[in-house]
């Protein structure tokens, strides 16, 4: 995968507390095990009425987070079942970036292995990055991952912590299968070593 360092782009705001991976793809649709074709399932009970058509009061179905790819949301972000489908989902739909105020504990791991990066800011900072932008939407949103800040229109920065091996890992584009076929020579002697005859 690509590595990722910065990226622009709008923010959708989902301003919505404990939304679980059920809500995010709901468990009818985890019928395949490639990664593609799920964004258009993603949150699907929310984004769609009963009748199929679209539900004109869900926050990502307003014209103006059309092409969103930063996700703003509330606290605990991803709870539920651990389904690595979430993650592929929200993806597959656009989103590089996922900005809370908390994340559970697996989809927050989930993310960064699937190459979305996962920030945590507090509800204050949300706030504030929020701030002279329309409901919905946050234009022109700056997030920089090696040195480790978002930036708002307005100039404002908000400074994040993260995990020294996730971030080396999303900053080269590497996942855990890719980081050990780096060592494939050392791999191939061990086992040539290992041969008996």
């Amino acid at each position: 995968m690509p590595g990722f360092k910065t990226h622009s782009g709008s923010a959708a705001v989902l301003d919505r507390n404990h939304v679980d991976t059920d809500q995010i793809i709901p468990k009818q649709f985890l019928k395949k095990i490639d990664k593609a074709g799920y964004g258009e399932f993603l949150f699907y009970d929310w984004r769609y009425l009963s009748d199929g058509s679209e539900n004109s009061a869900f926050e990502l179905n307003q014209e103006e987070t059309k092409g969103a790819s930063i996700l703003v949301t509330g606290k605990n972000f991803g709870c539920g079942s651990s389904r690595e489908h979430a993650p592929w989902a929200l993806k597959d739909y656009g989103f590089q970036v996922i900005i809370a105020e908390s994340f559970a504990d697996i989809f927050f791991n989930n993310c960064v292995k699937n190459g979305i990066l996962p920030i945590r800011l507090s509800e204050n900072e949300i706030q504030q990055l929020r701030k002279n932008s329309s409901k919905q939407v946050i234009e022109n949103l700056k997030v920089n991952l090696e040195e480790q800040h978002v930036a708002n229109p307005n100039g404002d920065v908000f400074w994040f912590e993260f995990d020294p091996y996730w971030k080396k890992m999303l900053l080269n584009g590497w996942d855990e299968i890719s980081v050990t076929l780096q060592q494939e020579a050392n791999i191939k002697k061990y086992e040539d070593e290992r041969i008996v005859n």
